[in-house]
């Protein structure tokens, strides 16, 4: 990139790289392609210790703000009293003093810290903000947007439309309090509810899609015979709302002459739980615990299993998927699938056309699983279906061409 000078976007996302975003790496990537230069800000440092081929692509500078105000006081000082001479800046701390009595956390104190150095440290040239996620990143924006005059805008995924308080998702939401130019989401169920909620900033549904480029055709698959072994496979980061609790509880319930195996990838905070509750129902031994891995080796475990299993729910605090990649990057390689009817999953998946959809309690979800292993021609007919249908209707490219047009319109009315 030539860095003479600087691009006028500005991107923040929560953390850069992150194994468990590739979605948003993939969006980023193609807007790059797309004509669409940019910088990162990243408000935390990575932690993962593998990375997916499309963060190598990315050709766009990386800047990070302090994780926690401590970490640099010094640049958090220096900034603070950068932002304090900037025309937007009593607004902005006007309205953060506002949040922080609804929102009394440190995460708020360092929302706004993180915003005093964004805005203190954007290079002149940048002229809109865009953030992903609807809760933390997007307080960090508005806060430095308005210090700076600028516009902002968002993209909505999931756990931040659900888990945010109303009041906080109505403000970002209006044209009369600093609310977003546009935002976008990856969801039909999503962009409904915040569209009910806006008052001012419009909210467009983009799906996420998949560029079908980065992945290998389809292998060709025999039809399993119904007792041959049967290996299941999941993705997803060990967390409530993905629901394996429900299905270690269900594989527990699977009869003894099933030849199964189940092998999961991905981390999470409750892999030590859900490997107790394995051993403690006796199938430990036919379970696999792989942890996160990279792209190549996700690819390569679908190809070789006979059934995608992700019995998404939601959760205690209202977390909950949205159309989460991994159905969609299962169904590129023909792999059959099993979900629930959770949030968005059935705007990709109807039930028994393009893969099943079941119940999360356990009994539920295995008696679809016994079904999908005794009717591999059933399994093989909707695989093929979802496979057409991701093809057809769930491609990256026409979401891309509408977030471009959306930003550059802001970075225009700003100029």
């Amino acid at each position: 990139m030539n860095m003479t000078r600087r691009p006028a976007l500005a991107v923040l996302v929560k953390g850069w790289p992150r194994l468990s975003e590739t979605f948003i790496a993939q969006e980023l990537v193609a807007l790059e392609d797309a004509g669409q230069p940019f910088e990162i800000w990243s408000l935390r440092h990575p932690t993962d210790t593998k990375t997916h081929p499309l963060h190598d692509r990315l050709q766009a500078p990386v800047h990070y703000l302090p994780e926690y105000l401590y970490d640099d006081p010094a640049r958090v000082a220096r900034s603070r009293a950068v932002a304090q001479a900037l025309p937007g800046y009593a607004a902005a701390y006007r309205i953060w003093r506002a949040d922080l009595r609804r929102d009394p956390t440190r995460n708020r104190v360092r929302r706004f810290g993180q915003a005093c150095v964004l805005a203190a440290e954007l290079p002149p040239e940048v002229r809109g903000l865009y953030a992903h996620f609807l809760h933390t990143p997007s307080s960090v924006a508005r806060y430095a947007a308005i210090m700076r005059g600028l516009p902002w805008s968002f993209s909505a995924h999931a756990k931040d439309i659900w888990t945010s308080p109303e009041w906080e998702l109505r403000e970002k939401l209006s044209s009369q309090t600093h609310g977003a130019a546009f935002g976008a989401t990856c969801t039909g169920f999503g962009a409904k509810h915040l569209q009910h909620l806006s008052a001012g900033t419009p909210v467009d549904l983009i799906y996420h899609g998949l560029d079908l480029t980065r992945f290998p055709a389809p292998p060709d698959r025999e039809v399993r015979a119904p007792d041959a072994p049967f290996h299941m496979m999941s993705v997803g980061r060990l967390v409530e709302k993905k629901g394996f609790d429900r299905l270690i509880a269900a594989l527990a319930l699977l009869p003894a002459d099933l030849d199964w195996h189940w092998t999961h990838i991905g981390g999470g905070g409750l892999g030590d739980l859900l490997q107790g509750m394995a051993e403690d129902a006796g199938i430990a031994a036919r379970i696999t615990w792989r942890g996160a891995c990279d792209q190549p080796e996700v690819i390569a475990a679908m190809r070789a299993a006979d059934l995608f299993v992700l019995p998404s729910r939601v959760a205690e605090d209202g977390d909950r998927d949205g159309l989460p990649n991994v159905l969609m990057e299962a169904a590129s390689q023909g792999l059959p699938i099993l979900s629930t009817p959770v949030s968005a999953i059935p705007e990709f998946i109807q039930s028994g056309t393009h893969g099943l959809l079941s119940d999360d309690a356990p009994a539920a979800l295995a008696d679809a699983m016994l079904r999908l292993a005794h009717a591999p021609d059933e399994a093989r007919r909707m695989a093929d279906a979802a496979l057409n249908r991701l093809r057809r209707d769930f491609g990256m490219d026409p979401g891309i061409r509408q977030l471009n047009t959306r930003l550059n319109a802001m970075l225009k009315g700003a100029a």
